[in-house]
């Protein structure tokens, strides 16, 4: 009886993985990654998920490698925001 009820356990989180949405846009799955990277406190994912929608992908990929090869002290998403308005800003 027990390995019945671990089996159904087990098929449980099965279905519940499946029945877990993905992202309607790639750009969520990027803020997400973003997020997830560089451990983004929960009142700036927003902002995030903003820059993530506005900013080409290559632009936000360049700049999560620049902040996780050159962050060496400190919050890297502060570093993460403002290595991309510099970014925003040598465009012009």
């Amino acid at each position: 009886m027990k390995t019945n009820q671990g089996l159904q356990k087990i098929e449980d989180i099965l279905i519940a993985k499946i029945n877990k949405r993905p992202p309607a846009y790639e750009w969520q799955d990027l803020a997400l990654r973003v997020i997830g990277e560089l451990n983004i406190p929960s009142f700036k994912r927003a902002a995030v998920f903003k820059v993530c929608k506005d900013n080409p992908k290559q632009t936000i990929l360049k700049t999560l490698n620049d902040t996780k090869e050159l962050c060496e002290s400190g919050p890297r998403w502060k570093y993460f925001f403002k290595v991309l308005s510099k970014d925003k800003l040598s465009l012009f």
